[in-house]
């Protein structure tokens, strides 16, 4: 599958006015529109009277089948959550016990064992690779108003394919093009350099806070001659050779930045909450935790003072013989650059709900000549479908799913389709985003079971309230996503547990939450943790 190939240009003004419209709604009144608008089980066939020429020989019984198999293959009911909550929590044991220990999750050692305190300062940069862009980012602690700076670059798609030093040095030269425009107040110190914090959100094999080695690459990414080596040192070297003068300091993934983020903007609110969760959930997905050392048999190092560390799971590995997986999954694991592997991000992650749903629409065209008697082109693309194109098809308010016509005209080549169609391909979307956002809602729950926050308080859990901090552009711009996740949760605990448990948005810590890791752990600055 040519995993990268950059969807069609949305009209963002859709998306967000989606996003305005039920914004101040909770997520049971959101879920409660999505009940009104579901079709499910009510019948796709169009009336007598709809006139469409072009689809008259649609099989709409047929295609009334594939949505009925659909929908049964992504059921997901709450007593199968709670067996791949069971699942989940089982594998995060084995994880903890030994390298290697689960056959699913790497529950990575992170070296970071404190959260932020509020007392960094300084101009310290971020780079943040976990997709098929990076950005590069200026994030000054400590000075009232300072406004971060940052630069979003496009990764060509021969250097995700590409040899690792081709990777880094075009990393390295984009870093030093940042700087370089620069004023002399931004300069380091005599004798000291640029710290940055590098987030890497992909799997590694963490050996301290400044050094890692590359396990294997995800999300589209099959760079030749990386696996196994240190890719701060990779990144340093690169730096060195365009003669720039900054060094990694921290090394962090995605899901620990938005820690860290979190964690300080609960330090700043001073209401007791305790952030003990991030999950990312957008091209790729992950999560990382707050562990009790004493829970962590593998780490063999000094006691922390803290006596926690945070875990990152690497859970898109998740590979429960219960995951509702169709013929589509199946399909599109086949040809994808890593088969058989992060099985659970290609069920719920933004790099591959799009073509899951052109893989649905596809066999209904072929089987059910539901866009026409040929297969139109467009469909036979992987990836021309994107997760924003889903999210703004689902989302569409219209009466006549104005929005759904103009996607499937523009982006499928699919024109003139009646409003019965137009409804089945929301119907589509539906079932496929609400399976990503219980499955997601269910890791969640995994996680809380496994620290002890999956009960009231009166049960022993901490008196305090637990706070999830999320990111990723699939949870902040898919709202009907976000409240089937949270429903989820909700179902899974009861709503005294769920009561404790805030699901909160943590903007942009894969880049604010790296630089801050790199003041935190700064080699010449005095201020620290």
């Amino acid at each position: 599958m040519h995993a990268n190939v950059q969807p069609h240009v949305l009209d963002m003004r859709m998306i967000e006015s989606v996003n305005n419209s039920i914004r101040h709604l909770s997520p049971t009144e959101i879920r409660s529109k999505m009940k009104r608008r579901s079709l499910r089980r009510v019948s796709i066939k169009p009336s007598s009277g709809v006139a469409n020429d072009m689809h008259s020989g649609s099989d709409w019984d047929k295609a009334e089948f594939v949505l009925e198999e659909l929908r049964r293959q992504c059921d997901t009911p709450a007593d199968l959550l709670y067996r791949l909550v069971e699942d989940m929590v089982e594998e995060m044991k084995a994880g903890l016990a030994k390298e290697g220990g689960s056959k699913d999750y790497k529950m990575i050692l992170t070296y970071v064992d404190k959260l932020p305190s509020g007392k960094e300062r300084g101009h310290f940069y971020a780079l943040d690779l976990g997709g098929t862009n990076f950005r590069v980012l200026r994030v000054s602690f400590g000075q009232d108003g300072s406004t971060p700076v940052f630069q979003e670059v496009s990764i060509p798609q021969e250097i995700m394919l590409g040899q690792h030093e081709e990777l880094f040095d075009y990393i390295a030269g984009k870093l030093a093009e940042f700087v370089s425009k620069e004023d002399s107040s931004y300069h380091p110190r005599p004798g000291c350099k640029r710290e940055l914090g590098f987030t890497f959100s992909f799997p590694i094999k963490q050996t301290s806070i400044d050094s890692g080695e590359l396990i294997k690459w995800t999300k589209g990414f099959a760079v030749e001659g990386t696996a196994g080596k240190d890719v701060v040192q990779a990144l340093n070297e690169a730096m060195e050779r365009r003669g720039l003068d900054m060094v990694v300091t921290a090394l962090v993934n995605d899901t620990v930045g938005t820690l860290a983020v979190a964690s300080l903007a609960a330090s700043k609110a001073d209401a007791g909450d305790e952030v003990m969760i991030s999950v990312i959930l957008g091209t790729g997905t992950n999560a990382c935790y707050v562990e009790s050392i004493d829970a962590i048999p593998k780490w063999k190092g000094p006691k922390p003072s803290s006596g926690n560390m945070i875990i990152s799971m690497e859970w898109g590995g998740f590979s429960s013989s219960l995951l509702p997986r169709t013929q589509y999954d199946e399909a599109l694991d086949a040809v994808s650059v890593n088969p058989g592997e992060q099985i659970f991000e290609k069920l719920l992650s933004g790099m591959y709900l799009g073509d899951i749903v052109r893989r649905v629409l596809l066999r209904l065209a072929e089987e059910a000549a539901l866009f026409g008697p040929s297969v139109p082109p467009n469909l036979l693309i992987p990836c021309i479908l994107g997760t924003p194109h889903v999210s703004c098809m689902h989302q569409d308010k219209s009466s006549d799913l104005q929005e759904v016509g103009r996607i499937l005209s523009n982006v499928l080549g699919i024109h003139e389709t009646s409003l019965e169609l137009r409804k089945l391909v929301v119907e589509v979307c539906s079932i496929i985003a609400k399976r990503a956002a219980r499955l997601a809602g269910a890791g969640i729950v995994g996680i809380l079971r496994k620290i002890g926050r999956d009960r009231s308080k009166h049960d022993g859990s901490s008196s305090h309230r637990t706070v999830v901090a999320m990111d990723g552009g699939l949870y902040e711009h898919y709202p009907l996503f976000r409240a089937e996740m949270k429903a989820a949760v909700v179902e899974l605990l009861g709503s005294e547990v769920a009561e404790n448990v805030l699901i909160e948005l943590s903007k942009d810590g894969s880049g604010i939450g790296a630089a801050l890791l790199a003041a935190a752990h700064s080699k010449y600055s005095r201020y620290g943790w």
